[in-house]
């Protein structure tokens, strides 16, 4: 039989916690989804901007990207990461 692993939090889940143990309703839920979906976006942005100005992604990068089956491609490169181990 398994024993029951306690789960442990770090330093940002307990922050997070402790803030969301103040919402009151779906309003400020929504808010805050909204602020760290934007965190995220935010730095997603960022990071391809270094890329663009690196020359590791370019518009040619990015059309062969937008013709690709993505969901097929992460399978395949689960499956290389799985034979790698």
């Amino acid at each position: 039989m398994n024993a029951v692993q306690p789960t442990v939090f770090n330093e940002a889940q307990l922050y997070l916690l402790g803030v969301f143990s103040h919402i009151k309703n779906e309003d400020e839920l929504n808010d805050i989804k909204d602020l760290i979906s934007d965190y995220y976006a935010k730095r997603l942005d960022r990071h391809l901007e270094k890329l663009w100005d690196e020359g590791i992604l370019n518009q040619k990068k990015l059309d062969e990207i937008n013709e690709m089956d993505l969901h097929q491609w992460l399978r395949e490169e689960k499956a290389k990461e799985q034979k790698a181990l």
